[in-house]
């Protein structure tokens, strides 16, 4: 049977991290490894030697793969990357659409800032805008989704028709606001990420943001969220079923959370796991790994990628 269309709705490129998150240092090493809010981690894979997370690194993943095309979304902890994907999205414009990242943490309250800054992200070429809502609530102070400056924010992507992909805060956290959000644009596409983390408690409060038409919710980083199980996550396909129950198959989309996933198992085997459940139809296998997809980001034109042998078969 041929492999239904695959599409990447979470994914992460960086040069070189090189930032700080509430206070804390994260720094890029060798080997993969990285400087870590207090701790060393294998941030990427071993291969990974620089430290670099490249577009042509994820592109061969992709091809063997035979992922059509990826969503790459931002987060503070890898620092803004919005020079390097704009280089990115000129050089590859048919495999990539790109975030751009605001400057969240500013304490300058200008209400317009935030807007400006995505307005001009998106005469650079970007089509949607990331938001790590989760890391938004610091130690020493809580950036609320539904404040005036981010309300003004919204309503410029809304506008503008740039899509919204955001993280929430575990649980109900920031629903309420969301709630705020959806109901003040109406238009705005929005992305809800990491499955609404559903190895934690509360967590269908976040899917079911996706029964309002514009609200879609990505898997990025389920096989991480069930890593001690490990492959093939059984838990991770009643999780999806779960939510289908709760918006409809039709509202949900693969992501992989690349490439911080693949320490631990190939990038294949973070969708593969979906192709060989018995679990799910093969209608739902097409909608969830990519139908879904191509239509909330509008991929018209995506290109088919072959199946390549490998030698030990």
């Amino acid at each position: 049977m041929k492999q239904p269309l695959i599409i990447d709705a979470h994914s992460h490129l960086w040069l070189h991290q090189d930032t700080t998150w509430n206070g804390q240092a994260i720094r890029s090493k060798r080997n993969g490894r990285a400087d870590f809010l207090g701790e060393e981690v294998q941030m990427i894979p071993p291969f990974l030697v620089d430290g670099r997370n490249t577009a042509e690194a994820f592109l061969s993943n992709m091809d063997y793969a035979q992922v059509s095309a990826a969503i790459v979304v931002q987060e503070l902890i890898d620092g803004c990357q919005n020079d390097y994907l704009e280089e990115v999205h000129r050089r590859y414009p048919e495999r990539f659409i790109i975030c751009g990242l605001c400057d969240y943490l500013s304490e300058d309250n200008d209400p317009q800032r935030l807007a400006n800054e995505a307005a001009e992200l998106s005469r650079r070429g970007f089509q949607g805008i990331a938001i790590p809502g989760h890391r938004l609530l610091l130690d020493n102070r809580r950036i609320r989704l539904n404040s005036p400056q981010m309300m003004q924010l919204f309503h410029t992507l809304e506008e503008r028709d740039l899509f919204l992909s955001i993280t929430l805060a575990d649980g109900d956290t920031q629903v309420a606001e969301m709630e705020e959000v959806i109901a003040e644009c109406p238009r705005m596409r929005i992305a809800v990420g990491h499955f609404g983390m559903p190895t934690r408690q509360g967590w269908l409060e976040q899917i079911r943001l996706a029964r309002h038409q514009q609200v879609f919710v990505e898997a990025g980083g389920i096989t991480w969220l069930y890593h001690r199980e490990f492959y093939p996550y059984p838990s991770a396909v009643r999780a999806i079923l779960e939510a289908a129950d709760q918006v409809g198959m039709d509202k949900l989309m693969w992501g992989s959370d690349y490439p911080r996933t693949i320490t631990a198992i190939t990038y294949r085997m973070s969708y593969d796991f979906i192709l060989k459940s018995d679990a799910m139809t093969e209608a739902e296998k097409a909608l969830f790994l990519g139908e879904n997809a191509r239509r909330f980001y509008r991929l018209n034109n995506v290109i088919e990628l072959p199946y390549i042998k490998n030698m030990s078969e």
